[in-house]
C-alpha cells in the first residue's frame, strides 16, 4: 500500500457537505476563516479544511490581495490554511449580508438560493476535519488555494453524479442520506489530493511532492509499510535505489525533515490513533509502533505531544464527541 493510502487508512477523517447553493448573477458571499467555523461544523475537531465544488456555471474566488481566480464547472478548490475568501459571479462585488453562520448551519445540507436573476452557478461546500498533525503533513507546501478539475479524472463523473444523488437523498425521509454525503466529502477531498499530486510541478515541495518523487516516495513507502522496523538511513537508501547522501538531501528538501525524524513523527501519529481508537495497553502500542519498552515509547510520545500517552488518552476520552452529521 502506498504512503498516501496507508496514511488515510490509519488516520480518522470526518467530512461533510454543508451547503448546496444556487446563485444567479450578480452574487457574492464571504466565507470566514475555517478556524472560526470549525466549532460549528465539527465540534472537537483540531483542524477543518473547507472546499467548494462547482457543479454548474462559473464564478471567481478572491483570497486576500491575490488576483481573482476563475472557476468553471467541475473545479474543486480547497484552502489548506483555512483562509477567509470570497466567492462571486465577477470580481469586485461586495458580499451579501446573510444570516449568521450558526443559523445557516442549523440544518445540513443547507439549501441556499440568491442573486440578481442572471447566469446560474451551482456549487456545494464541504469540509474535512482531521488531526492537526495530519493536516500539517498532508497539506505542507501547498499554495493558499488549490484548484483541480475533477471532470478530467476517471472518478470525476461518478463523484459529481453521486453528490447530486446524495444531496437529493438528504432531503428525503429515507434515513442515511447525511451519512452518504459525509463519505462522499471524504472521497472528493482524497481525489483532489490525488489529482493535485499528478498535476503539480517539479518545483513544489511538501509531503505530497515527496510521495510523488521517485526516490523520496520509495523511502516513504518503506517507512509506512513497516514503521516498527529499526530503519537506518543506509537501509532506506537501498530501498529507494540511491545513496544515503542523495536520499537525505532530497528528503529534507521535499518533506522538510530527515527520514529518521519523519519515522518518529509517523510512529507518534500511529500511536495517537491507537490511543484514541483502541483499548490496547501502552506496552502493546509501544511494540506495534517500534519501541521495545513502554518507557522509551512514553518518552518519545511526550517529546511530540507534550504529555505522557496515558494522560493524553484520558484527556481525549474526556472531550465531547464530535457531532453526528445532520440532515436537512
Amino acid at each position: 500500500m502506498d504512503a498516501l493510502s496507508e496514511t488515510l487508512r490509519v488516520v480518522q477523517l470526518v467530512g461533510a457537505i454543508f451547503i448546496n447553493a444556487r446563485f444567479s448573477a450578480p452574487w457574492c458571499y464571504q466565507s470566514p476563516r475555517a478556524a472560526s467555523a470549525a466549532k460549528l461544523l465539527e465540534p472537537g475537531a483540531e483542524r477543518v479544511v473547507i472546499f467548494h465544488l462547482i457543479t454548474e456555471g462559473e464564478c471567481y474566488v478572491e483570497l486576500g490581495a491575490e488576483a481573482p481566480l476563475r472557476l468553471i464547472a467541475g473545479d474543486v478548490v480547497i484552502f489548506p490554511e483555512g483562509d477567509a475568501h470570497r466567492m462571486m459571479s465577477k470580481p469586485g462585488l461586495p458580499p451579501a449580508r446573510g444570516a449568521p453562520l450558526a443559523d445557516v448551519l442549523t440544518r445540513r445540507p443547507r439549501q441556499l438560493a440568491y442573486g440578481g436573476g442572471g447566469a446560474i452557478t451551482r456549487l456545494v461546500c464541504g469540509y474535512l476535519a482531521c488531526d492537526a498533525r495530519l493536516a500539517r503533513m498532508l497539506l505542507a507546501g501547498l499554495p493558499p488555494v488549490v484548484r483541480v478539475n475533477v471532470r478530467g479524472s476517471n472518478a470525476g463523473a461518478w463523484l459529481e453524479a453521486s453528490v447530486r444523488y446524495a444531496l437529493a437523498e438528504a432531503r428525503s425521509p429515507r434515513p442515511g442520506g447525511a451519512g452518504v454525503l459525509a463519505k462522499l466529502a471524504e472521497v472528493l477531498f482524497i481525489e483532489v489530493l490525488r489529482l493535485y499530486m499528478h498535476e503539480q510541478g517539479e518545483e513544489r515541495t511538501g509531503w505530497l511532492a515527496g510521495v510523488r518523487d521517485r526516490i523520496v516516495g520509495a523511502a516513504l513507502h518503506a517507512l509506512h509499510q513497516d514503521p516498527a522496523r529499526s530503519w537506518t538511513l543506509d537501509e532506506l537508501a537501498r530501498e529507494a535505489g540511491t545513496s544515503r547522501s542523495v536520499l537525505a538531501e532530497r528528503f529534507q528538501h521535499l518533506v522538510g525533515t530527515s527520514p529518521i525524524q519523519y519515522l518518529t513523527q509517523w510512529r507518534m501519529l500511529l500511536a495517537s490513533n491507537l490511543l484514541c481508537r483502541s483499548n490496547a495497553s501502552l506496552a502493546s502500542i509501544a511494540h506495534e509502533v517500534g519501541y521495545q519498552t513502554d518507557t522509551a515509547f512514553s518518552r518519545a510520545f511526550r517529546r511530540e505531544f507534550g504529555t505522557p500517552p496515558a494522560a493524553w488518552r484520558r484527556s481525549r476520552a474526556a472531550r465531547p464527541p464530535a457531532a453526528a452529521p445532520r440532515s436537512a
